[in-house]
C-alpha cells in the first residue's frame, strides 16, 4: 500500500510539474502576442520613440540657445554702430 500511494503522489507531483510548465509556456506566448500586437498598434499610431523624441528636444533647445546668442551678438553690433533695432517680423504694407 506504501508503495502504491508513493508512486500515486509521484504521479500527481510530475502532473503539477507539467501542468505549471504548460503554464508558463503560456504566459510567455500571451505575453509576445499582446507585445507584438501593442508595438503593432503604436507603429499604425506613428507615435515617436522616446529616443526620437529626446534628441529633437535637444536639438531644438541648442537652436534656441544659438538663436539667443546671435539675437545678443546683433543687439552688440547695432549698438556698436548706433542703429536702433528694427522690429521683428517686420510690418506689413
Amino acid at each position: 500500500m506504501t508503495q502504491t500511494s508513493n508512486r500515486f503522489f509521484d504521479e500527481i507531483g510530475r502532473l503539477m510539474n507539467d501542468a505549471a510548465g504548460a503554464a508558463q509556456g503560456v504566459k510567455r506566448e500571451v505575453d509576445t502576442v499582446v507585445r507584438n500586437q501593442a508595438e503593432k498598434i503604436l507603429r499604425d499610431l506613428d507615435i515617436v520613440k522616446r529616443e526620437e523624441f529626446e534628441a529633437v528636444k535637444d536639438m531644438a533647445r541648442l537652436a534656441r540657445e544659438e538663436n539667443e546668442a546671435l539675437k545678443a551678438r546683433i543687439a552688440a553690433l547695432e549698438a556698436k554702430l548706433g542703429v536702433s533695432a528694427a522690429p521683428w517680423p517686420p510690418a506689413e504694407d
